[in-house]
């Protein structure tokens, strides 16, 4: 108890808000070209063999991957306990979308070279697509609503009180951060096949991903001229409290001005955009080239750039309120205890090295490119 005073309450505050968007980053940039080449599927391979290429570039890899949205999940319960309480039920009916998709992936995994049908591999096949496809679009809309603020209110038993809608996550530039969230992730899995495989799934992999790149691109510019143009941000009125009680009805907050205020603010974060674009730009280019390695980092910086852009835009806020603002969870006002945040602090000094490492050696010892030869001449392939 008394270690955990070696750390401020607002310096362990903010150590989490960071750590929570690389747990997030770290789910888009490895179970991301997962999701990315699920979405692919269809289109990258025309015959069976082909598509089994496809899915054995990921196979040893996609389970373990899945270990980041864990840690994230986990994290945001135990961390920031108000925004697992309303995100979780205010989403629920998109959160069941995208578990159910999750679910039907492995299921599709498993089950699609069970019998030599092709119709029986065709309907696994598309199972695979949506377990990708819905994902990825999902979260993007999610982030496209957060940054439209959701609506809902605490009243003063800390109740949280969600007032939308399924449908009502629709709106359309929560629809266009769902593309480029899809489209993003599309040219990630379109770099990993250029990396893992060859021949003619390489090269439909590179010729959709640079167009689905350039997708992203354009989706990222016209989002961010919206949330210039179109959007109010949300701003803190008075004194910040780092320091202060989490209880969201603490903090006065105000809507006005625009969320791009906060590059004026704190000119530094430019270079969150300044990877997502030229990420992404560098990745088409390399799709083009037919570079491999490093357009597999250009995607990855890319991921980076643009989840980061969204986190350090909205700083110090998390998760705002459309309908109250003075409800707008911030990182000041929604956290653990000091002793709570500081024992998951020394967990994670602890097992996330670990968990680095293995992942590090599993991708070693499976480096190498998955040919229709291996593919077809492993009579115990899974996949």
């Amino acid at each position: 108890m008394i270690m955990s005073h070696l750390i401020d309450l607002d310096t362990v505050r903010v150590i989490w808000w960071g750590l929570l968007g690389v747990l997030l980053i770290g789910f888009a940039l490895t179970d991301g070209f997962d999701l990315g080449i699920g979405a692919l599927l269809p289109f990258v391979g025309q015959t069976d063999l082909e598509r089994r290429v496809a899915i054995n570039s990921i196979g040893p890899t996609w389970e373990g991957n899945q270990v980041w949205f864990i840690l994230g999940g986990g994290a945001i319960f135990a961390a920031w306990p108000p925004l697992y309480a309303v995100s979780f039920s205010g989403f629920y009916l998109a959160m069941f979308v995208v578990l159910a998709a999750l679910i039907l992936r492995p299921v599709a995994f498993k089950y699609r070279s069970k019998r030599e049908s092709q119709s029986w591999r065709d309907t696994w096949d598309w199972a695979l697509f949506i377990g990708g496809a819905v994902p990825a679009l999902i979260f993007g809309v999610a982030v496209g609503n957060v940054l439209q603020g959701v609506p809902f209110h605490f009243n003063q038993d800390l109740l949280s009180i969600y007032e939308g809608s399924f449908f009502g996550l629709l709106r359309p530039f929560a629809l266009l951060a769902g593309i480029v969230s899809l489209t993003m992730l599309m040219t990630h899995g379109a770099a990993w096949l250029a990396v893992k495989t060859q021949g003619p799934v390489a090269a439909r992999a590179r010729a959709i991903g640079s167009v689905t790149g350039l997708v992203a691109v354009l989706g990222y510019a016209a989002a961010g001229l919206w949330l210039a143009y179109g959007i109010q941000g949300y701003h803190i009125v008075g004194a910040v409290a780092p320091n202060g009680p989490s209880n969201p009805l603490y903090t006065e907050v105000a809507r006005g001005g625009s969320w791009l205020d906060a590059y004026t603010l704190r000119p530094w974060i430019l270079i969150a955009p300044i990877l997502g674009f030229g990420g992404l730009l560098l990745t088409v280019l390399g799709l083009r080239s037919r570079r491999e390695i490093s357009t597999l980092l250009f995607s990855k910086l890319a991921i980076l750039g643009v989840i980061s852009s969204v986190g350090l835009t909205m700083f110090p806020f998390i998760l705002p309120s459309s309908t109250d603002a003075h409800s707008s969870l911030t990182v000041w006002n929604a956290s653990s205890s000091q002793m709570t945040l500081f024992v998951m602090l020394v967990v994670t000094v602890i097992f996330m090295p670990l968990i680095l490492l293995y992942t590090a050696w599993v991708y070693k010892v499976l480096w190498g490119k998955v040919t229709e030869a291996d593919v077809a001449g492993n009579s115990h392939s899974v996949y």
